[in-house]
């Protein structure tokens, strides 16, 4: 009761003290009641600020801060009320006034960031003027000092807006993990907040937390479903493209039909592309047809009908798709791109250079050469000159490529292979030893390396580094494949077989595995054992091309089981019909089976197709001898000669064409 009553003496002595002047009171008052003066003063000036008296307001404030000089509330109320006003530099003033006081004053703090940061935009609407003496990042930097130092002072501090502002300046500044534990909290806090979420996302894959962000995402996205599309972004992250494609696919059922629904087709075909199974790829055709037939000027939809026909080993329709994009824009490389691809499925080389020599001048000759356009095309102009064995052109392509994007490890591994095919295993070894010192531990690089020493006569060498790389790459199936290929090329099967079963036991799902130990173990010349893993990634994947025809092309060289050699090839035809490889091993099954006119059809497909493959133009020259074509038969071994001389014996052939020849009666 007592505290009560005093109490009311204190609200008494407030509404009287309203009414004596200053003068009166500076002069008749204790320190003690000046404070209580300066309060009385602090609590008129917020309700003539509600009554919209502002210059009585700031008036008042003022008188405060002369009876209370001490107070660090009263300049930091002040400058908040300036703020209000836009009066950002009266703002600023009495902020540092009541930081001088106290520097972790809330108010002072939270205006001086706000004033600060419109200072680091001087274009926004209402920004102070600049002068040359303010520098952007500067004030940007001072802004997140005091916006710190605002949500510092209390925990749970409840100013959403200042927290908000600071996670932004962090996302701004690329402090994401700073910005992450304040979004989620704000997220948590305000469920309604529609660019938190987006934002706090945007904080996860700027601090490369992909997981955490889709762990986030996957526990709200059945309550915010329209952040289906960024857990799919998130997923494509992570090379998830089931998931990713899962996402998008519930996002379209809940779009609008509108262009963002166009958007969320195309993403989802993307995704469904990237599984590699072939019976996503034909869900992602029969989307990408939809969208094509409903805009069939779309350049994008038309592009990927195209990949999506050619994986499915429709080459002719994916060149045909190809052309209509190049008929819709010639200025795009994609045209271009998608056409190259479809072509050297075909190994049409040559048509692949006509097709793209043009556009690739084209981009070369602009006032700024064409960057983007270049280096998307001339990889492709130097695989073909590369396959029909034009070396030096090649060479000058690949150059051209890697100085227009020297900091690509692609680029720089094409260069690499290239000058590898054309025996300049110096040049390989120095430029890929160039490459790794940026990327010790790139796989592809070190294996282009490794295989340049092996073929310069350092075989050893180049295992030594493989080792290195694996116990770098140790949780990638691929760094235990190169090893083992690496040993099993330099004659060291039985080691290639125990890095291989290794990697099995550590990664008892992958299929590249068993599939190169069956091909150590064909090299070994055990076929049971080869028969055996071939037959283990057929029973994981039943439409595995490249172990179907492998499976089956073994059987025909040792002359084993024919029939079954026959349906495991045409099994792999079915599903890339237009495939050279697959098409020679298919004659040469016939050829064992002496179907020699099945055989023919089929090996002069292959060669067609493979004029420098310098095995099918032995199978072919084979068959053609057979059948009493002599002369045909040596043009073909020529060829074999003149070819990449890949896995032949160059003097069996010679000897096969001196015989023919003589047979002729030539000399």
């Amino acid at each position: 009761m007592e505290q009560f009553t005093d109490m009311k003496v204190v609200l008494l002595a407030a509404v009287v003290g309203l009414s004596v002047s200053m003068a009166d009171a500076q002069t008749a008052q204790t320190p003690a009641d000046r404070i209580g003066q300066a309060y009385e003063q602090f609590l008129l000036g917020r309700s003539l600020e509600k009554s919209d008296k502002i210059e009585a307001a700031i008036g008042a404030y003022r008188r405060a801060m002369q009876l209370d000089p001490k107070s660090a509330d009263i300049p930091g109320e002040l400058s908040a009320l300036y703020l209000r006003q836009n009066r950002l530099q009266d703002a600023l003033s009495a902020a540092e006034e009541a930081l001088k006081i106290d520097a972790a004053n809330h108010d002072a703090n939270r205006v001086a960031g706000f004033v600060y940061l419109s200072k680091a935009d001087p274009g926004r609407p209402g920004a102070p003027r600049t002068s040359q003496d303010d520098k952007p990042d500067e004030n940007l930097t001072k802004a997140i000092v005091h916006f710190e130092a605002a949500i510092d002072r209390t925990p749970g501090d409840t100013d959403a807006k200042v927290r908000a502002t600071l996670a932004q300046l962090y996302l701004r500044t690329g402090s994401n993990a700073k910005a992450i534990p304040l979004l989620a909290e704000l997220v948590a806090q305000d469920p309604g907040w529609q660019d938190g979420p987006l934002l706090l996302a945007d904080a996860y894959a700027g601090s490369d937390r992909n997981a955490d962000a889709i762990v986030w995402l996957e526990g709200i996205v059945a309550d915010e479903p329209h952040l289906y599309p960024t857990l799919a972004d998130f997923y494509e992250r992570e090379h998830r493209w089931k998931d990713a494609a899962a996402a998008y696919a519930h996002a379209i059922e809940i779009s609008p039909r509108n262009t963002q629904l166009r958007q969320l087709k195309l993403r989802y075909a993307s995704a469904l592309l990237n599984t590699g199974t072939r019976e996503e790829m034909v869900k992602a055709r029969d989307a990408l047809k939809d969208l094509v037939s409903s805009t069939p000027d779309d350049g994008r939809a038309l592009y990927l009908l195209s990949q999506a026909q050619r994986r499915l080993g429709d080459v002719n329709a994916a060149e045909a798709t190809a052309r209509r994009v190049i008929a819709q824009n010639s200025k795009s490389p994609w045209g271009y791109y998608a056409l190259a691809e479809a072509l050297e499925e075909r190994h049409q080389f040559q048509a692949a250079i006509d097709a793209l020599t043009p556009a690739v001048t084209e981009a070369r000759g602009q006032a700024a050469p064409d960057r983007f356009a270049l280096s998307l095309l001339l990889p492709h102009l130097g695989f073909a000159y590369q396959e029909l064995r034009q070396l030096d052109k090649a060479l000058t392509v690949f150059q051209e490529a890697h100085r227009l994007s020297p900091e690509d490890p692609s680029v720089t591994g094409y260069l690499i292979q290239a000058f590898i095919t054309a025996k300049k295993y110096s040049a390989a070894i120095q430029l890929a030893d160039e490459a790794r010192v940026a990327r010790p531990n790139d796989l592809r690089l070190a294996r282009l390396e490794a295989q340049a020493l092996r073929q310069s006569g350092k075989a050893e060498q180049g295992i030594a580094l493989l080792e290195t790389v694996l116990e770098a790459n140790g949780n990638d199936p691929s760094a235990y494949v190169a090893l083992a290929q690496m040993y099993s090329e330099a004659d060291r099967g039985n080691q290639a077989v125990k890095v291989l079963q290794d990697a099995q036991m550590k990664f008892p799902a992958d299929r590249t595995i068993p599939f190169e130990l069956g091909a150590v173990f064909d090299k070994q010349k055990r076929f049971s054992d080869a028969e055996a893993a071939f037959k283990q990634v057929l029973a994981r994947d039943p439409e595995n091309t490249p172990a179907l025809n492998y499976l089956g092309y073994m059987l025909a060289e040792h002359g084993e089981r024919l029939d079954e050699s026959v349906s495991y090839i045409k099994k792999a035809l079915q599903l890339e019909p237009e495939n050279g490889s697959y098409l020679d091993s298919l004659g040469w099954a016939y050829y064992k089976a002496d179907q020699l006119e099945l055989a023919e059809e089929n090996l002069k497909r292959a060669a067609d197709q493979m004029a420098t493959n310098s095995v099918i133009q032995d199978h072919y020259g084979d068959v053609l001898f057979k059948r009493g074509r002599t002369d045909d038969a040596i043009a073909a071994w020529t060829r074999a000669l003149a070819g990449d001389r890949d896995s032949i014996d160059p003097g069996t052939i010679d000897k096969k064409i001196k015989s023919a020849k003589q047979k002729l009666g030539r000399r």
